[in-house]
């Protein structure tokens, strides 16, 4: 197992976000936490990386409780995307090699610049080394940030929706990318996605949350339209096409009055 979560709770001035939360990540599986804006899944990668400090509770990495530790050694553990990310005024190798800051102590070794290349070649980054950052596409600039996460040679990586403003042709490609680096590398991940059809088609679990807890952990193949009505409050059909699971919303149901 590559990290535990008990009993999380997380307040925001006084408001319950989490709600005695619990969660498990295996290695070399690609787990996804959806639910509708404001469930907690970003409050919830967070404090999995102790960006946040939960009221109550406990994350385990490695068998690690990452209150114990320091910045660095999470940053040696954990391999973080934020949703949104600044264009940085470096080269693409450059911005990739930063993801090896835990490790350097006083420069960069051979050994550092070589898992970078490694690293670019993965995520098909290599013929973009020397270009500025800033002068990048949106799904080739997330495909940095990821490398990026992926030099620290972290156990597990924390994704929060690395798909957001990206083109249907980069969507596929990241989550293609990052499905081959944590099958081939042995990673754990979780990703916060909002897109049912690419979490059917990528993960291996879902972790649906609903007023900060987790109302199902299922597999995509047990996913229902009964689990869809109770946590998005849509009617929805599943079908499959060309051996895909795909998610058609048929209907918004009313909200109720408060």
């Amino acid at each position: 197992m590559t990290l535990e979560a008990k009993g999380l709770f997380f307040n925001y001035n006084g408001q319950p976000v989490l709600r005695g939360l619990d969660l498990s990540l295996e290695h070399g599986e690609i787990t996804g936490i959806l639910g509708i804006n404001g469930a907690g899944k970003s409050t919830l990668l967070r404090c999995l990386n102790r960006i946040l400090r939960p009221q109550k509770g406990v994350v385990m990495v490695e068998d690690q409780d990452l209150s114990k530790l320091g910045g660095e050694q999470i940053a040696r553990l954990i391999g973080y995307v934020a949703q949104s990310q600044e264009r940085e005024p470096l080269s693409v190798f450059d911005a990739v090699l930063l993801g090896r800051k835990p490790h350097i102590k006083w420069q960069a070794t051979t050994h550092d610049l070589e898992v970078v290349t490694r690293v670019l070649t993965q995520m098909g980054l290599e013929p973009l080394a020397l270009r500025p950052v800033s002068s990048l596409s949106g799904g080739e600039a997330q495909k940095v940030v990821i490398a990026r996460a992926l030099a620290q040679e972290p156990h597990l990586l924390l994704l929060d929706e690395p798909t957001s403003n990206l083109d249907l042709r980069n969507q596929l490609e990241v989550m293609q990318l990052l499905m081959q680096a944590v099958r081939s590398q042995g990673l754990g991940a979780a990703v916060c996605l909002h897109d049912i059809n690419l979490a059917l088609r990528y993960l291996d679990r879902m972790v649906l949350m609903k007023q900060g807890q987790v109302h199902s952990l299922i597999t995509p193949d047990e996913l229902t339209a009964d689990i869809i009505r109770e946590v998005y409050g849509v009617e929805a059909v599943i079908t499959e096409v060309e051996g895909h699971r795909v998610v058609i919303p048929r209907s918004a149901i009313p909200r109720q009055a408060t």
